[in-house]
């Protein structure tokens, strides 16, 4: 069961931060404390049906891209588009990128 919260606690930070939330933010928007989500994504603490339900609607994720643990995008066009969404995302690190693409491309 640990490697199960740890997994679903990785994807939550991943679909919180890919929303541009802080965990205080988001513990905020589904009313839990914000050491409760931080246990949830560390893989501490599993969440209730109440809370994943309410992390669903503020992540705007199904149950099932929160739980699918292999997904990764394969099609060029999805990972164009995940990208930009991390890009738009993340501007004050838009350099960071830039800097990491330029030197794992050239």
């Amino acid at each position: 069961m640990n490697d199960i919260k740890k997994k679903l606690g990785k994807k939550v930070k991943y679909y919180r931060e890919l929303k541009g939330l802080t965990q205080e933010e988001l513990a905020e928007k589904i009313d839990i404390n914000c050491r409760s989500l931080s246990f949830i994504e560390c893989g501490t603490n599993f969440v209730t049906a109440d809370t994943l339900e309410k992390l669903c609607n503020k992540l705007s994720v199904t149950p099932k891209q929160l739980f699918d643990f292999e997904y990764y995008p394969k099609n060029p066009d999805d990972i164009k588009k995940e990208v930009c969404k991390l890009i738009d995302l993340n501007k004050e690190k838009l350099t960071d990128i830039y800097n990491i693409l330029k030197g794992f491309l050239c």
